[in-house]
């Protein structure tokens, strides 16, 4: 089962565990190129900028993933996009606390709470980005 095939605001832990798992191939990803354009100058150094990437982004994914899941428990609205600015907004503050910058927690809460809640409006009202126009 996929992320959406989970109804909103019931197996949370499984969604977390999700969006745990799409965060650390992400962050697995972004490491292995910020390896590739910034070369190392030790293997431990490497393998340091490849946890400390990965981890980073696994966090925000499970802190995604449990965010909006409880938020929309919590306020009994279970397919509300706000659910979804909610889980961003935690993941910009992690991000924020992260790098020791309330201007960084800030401009990834709303600029991430923004992302979310239009995945969740255009999945829910079917918006197409690729692909043939609809007649």
């Amino acid at each position: 089962m996929g992320y959406w095939d989970l109804q909103e605001g019931k197996d949370c832990v499984e969604k977390t565990w999700i969006t745990t798992k799409l965060g650390t191939a992400i962050g697995l990803v972004g490491s292995a190129y910020h390896m590739v354009a910034f070369q190392p100058d030790s293997a431990m150094q490497a393998v340091q900028r490849a946890t400390s990437g990965t981890v980073t982004m696994a966090s925000l994914g499970a802190v995604f993933g449990l965010a909006t899941c409880l938020s929309a428990q919590v306020r009994d609205a279970p397919d509300d996009p706000i659910n979804y600015f909610i889980g961003g907004c935690a993941s910009g503050v992690i991000l924020g606390v992260r790098t020791h910058n309330a201007m960084t927690g800030t401009t990834a809460c709303l600029g991430l709470g923004t992302l979310a809640m239009f995945t969740k409006v255009a999945k829910v009202e079917n918006w197409r980005i690729t692909g043939p126009p609809r007649l």
